[in-house]
């Protein structure tokens, strides 16, 4: 059901809060926030939207899990300043994300201001959808925005709660994400590839089952083609396997192959010795020639060029899990050939998960060249398999 959108919510000259999800990897240090700002850059066009219509935006994050206490390390501010320097627009952090001294500051802003309340999270009353605490959130506000996709998926107070308590509506990123994700789901062009990669079957199980019958094409990649390899009778040496997951890897090939979907396993493999960044013995091997004892670590040159030749045929890609361990900078070619391959594609429309695989994408400099890469882990995740979003489904209709 189409929920409002931005357009449809009167903000010219109000105080409109904002949901944005500024959750960035602080704790690698504040001067590397700039190497992880894609959360940040996506909700600039809400931002901007908003001070062209001479609002005073009043945005909301969590950060980190501080489990309902003040903890000093994830305070935002550094995040602000960051945003601050994207935007060429000065941001005032607040220390606090409720209160008189939040009410009395944003009461006190003129139109085109920009304040950043503190960490949502630094309150119990956040994750555990407290109407009080939505109430004390919501009064100094006229409005309200959602404009963090990676967070629909969590009923809480600043995501669901708040949406009864003010005019509310999604933000540009979100109707992005959703528009992207739902086209892709609901009226693909065809043929229609699912990428899958990532450490566990387990975690892609519910996308599988709602993607299957829809697909042309399933490659298996990462941690997950372990699981499906050792299913077809393979041995796949030290690698975990998912034991509880094998009959549902079985089960996929002989849906697949009842359906005529080109189901596009690894030929070839990366493998190492020990399961470490720069293990003392490395090498590609067969499928079917695992050395005992070593580990799977990155599809081969030769199943990645084999997937970016299969891929040059489909025009709706779904992208979701890297094909090796990439964080290893040795283990992640076979990742970087097929995003490139993905990348090249100018007639496909690629939309690419969360999580590990956005960072991929982003540290392979390929975020452009890709029709849409979702800012939302578990989020995008949960549309692709099918399921309600709260942060969605408490908007009002359009």
């Amino acid at each position: 059901m189409a929920k409002r959108t931005l357009s449809d919510l009167a903000v010219d000259n109000k105080r409109v809060l904002v949901r944005v999800d500024f959750n960035i990897p602080i704790e690698q240090g504040v001067e590397v926030i700039a190497s992880y700002d894609q959360r940040l850059r996506a909700t600039l066009p809400t931002i901007h939207y908003l001070l062209e219509r001479d609002c005073r935006v009043i945005l909301c994050s969590h950060l980190g899990r501080p489990g309902g206490q003040v903890a000093e390390p994830l305070r935002l501010a550094p995040v602000g300043d960051r945003l601050a320097a994207l935007l060429g627009h000065p941001v005032a952090n607040l220390s606090d994300c409720v209160g008189p001294e939040v009410a009395a500051r944003v009461n006190a802003m003129d139109a085109g201001e920009i304040v950043l309340l503190e960490n949502l999270r630094f309150h119990p009353g956040e994750e555990k959808n407290d109407p009080d605490f939505a109430q004390a959130l919501a009064a100094p506000a006229d409005c309200f925005v959602m404009d963090a996709f990676a967070v629909t998926h969590r009923a809480h107070a600043s995501t669901a709660g708040i949406t009864s308590l003010l005019p509310s509506a999604m933000g540009l990123l979100v109707q992005r994400e959703v528009e992207a994700m739902g086209k892709a789901l609901e009226a693909p062009a065809s043929p229609l590839a699912a990428l899958m990669g990532g450490a566990k079957v387990s975690d892609k199980i519910l996308v599988l089952e709602n993607l299957l019958d829809k697909l042309d094409h399933l490659f298996i990649g990462g941690g997950m083609a372990v699981t499906f390899l050792n299913a077809q009778g393979y041995a796949t040496g030290a690698s975990p396997i998912e034991a509880d997951r094998l009959d549902f890897a079985r089960e996929v090939l002989e849906r697949a192959a009842a359906r005529n979907i080109a189901v596009h396993l690894p030929e070839d493999l990366v493998v190492a010795s020990q399961f470490a960044p720069d293990p003392p013995e490395t090498g590609t091997v067969p499928v079917d020639a695992v050395p005992d004892g070593w580990y799977i670590m990155d599809v081969g040159e030769a199943t990645a060029a084999r997937y970016a030749a299969a891929l040059e045929s489909c025009r709706t890609i779904i992208w979701n899990g890297p094909m090796g361990v990439f964080e290893m900078p040795r283990f992640s070619q076979g990742t970087r050939l097929v995003a490139e391959a993905i990348a090249g594609l100018a007639d496909a429309t690629s939309v690419v998960g969360g999580g590990s695989t956005a960072e991929a994408v982003e540290e392979l400099g390929l975020m452009d060249q890709m029709s849409h890469v979702s800012t939302g882990g578990g989020a995008s995740l949960e549309f692709l398999e099918g399921r309600e979003l709260p942060g969605i489904a408490a908007l009002p209709d359009a």
